[in-house]
């Protein structure tokens, strides 16, 4: 690894770490989904407060991860995307519950 890499450089290239956010990103989608089926067959509103609940925790699961990886030197803006696209993806999924009323 380049250890003189500035953190503002547009080439970071790491595809390992790339399949691993994508993976955590699609696995959190799968889950809040899986949440918002339940809540669109049972009309439940405990699993229509899980779906933004769900991808809360997995944003902030996210950035915890970028902030690992930034201490270990690695390609931390892959895992930073991946945070605040759950977090925005939450943002969207905070009508879900009040839809269910």
């Amino acid at each position: 690894m380049n250890m003189n890499r500035d953190d503002v450089e547009k080439r970071w290239h790491d595809p390992a770490a790339f399949r691993a956010a994508v993976t955590y990103v699609v696995a959190v989608v799968v889950v809040a989904g899986v949440a918002l089926a339940a809540t669109l067959l049972w009309h439940s509103r405990v699993a229509g407060v899980l779906v933004p609940a769900i991808l809360f925790v997995g944003g902030v699961g996210a950035l915890v991860q970028t902030y690992r990886v930034w201490r270990a030197e690695g390609t931390w803006p892959i895992w930073q995307g991946a945070g605040w696209f759950l977090l925005a993806l939450m943002l969207l999924c905070l009508g879900v519950p009040v839809a269910v009323w």
